[in-house]
């Protein structure tokens, strides 16, 4: 088999093992991103992605760098192995990126919130709020304040609760 092939058939593979990393890190956000309606079996195949996204995109690293030591073999300019090297490193990063759950990080909970009595407090008439009551305490959480977060830690009359939409 002449060079020519075996480099074609070498960066097929690296393509390949790239856009099975993209797909890894790319649909289960693309799903399971805020304020959009997830249907019962993609939001089940997102997850199963999301579940084996490790070590699937470890593999296609791996096999990426194969690819490319043996591509590197073949093709004997230099400056024709930047893209393919590109490509293997972008497939390592994605590697990286698959172990990062954004949602972890766009939506950590508020642990320690700061309240104002109601008296000075100014809210639009419309405002909704989440309105917990324990015993003789009270407190109203502002959707706007926790829109981002989407989660409160407190403690309210002595116990532990969780506010969240």
């Amino acid at each position: 088999m002449p060079n020519t092939t075996h480099r074609r058939i070498y960066t097929l593979f690296l393509f390949c093992c790239f856009f099975v990393s993209l797909l890894c890190v790319v649909y289960p956000i693309y799903v399971i991103r805020p304020f959009r309606h997830q249907g019962a079996q993609e939001l089940a195949l997102a997850l199963v992605v999301a579940r084996f996204r490790p070590i699937l995109t470890a593999i296609a690293a791996l096999a990426s760098v194969v690819a490319l030591a043996a591509y590197w073999r073949v093709q004997p300019r230099k400056w024709r192995r930047v893209i393919p090297s590109a490509g293997a490193v972008l497939v390592i990063a994605l590697a990286f990126l698959a172990r990062v759950n954004i949602y972890e990080q766009m939506f950590h909970p508020v642990q320690r919130p700061s309240f104002t009595a109601a008296r000075d407090v100014k809210l639009d008439g419309a405002e909704k709020v989440i309105a917990v009551r324990i015993g003789g305490a009270a407190r109203a959480y502002p959707i706007r304040g926790i829109s981002y977060h989407h989660v409160v830690n407190d403690v309210l009359d002595g116990q532990a609760i969780v506010a969240t939409y």
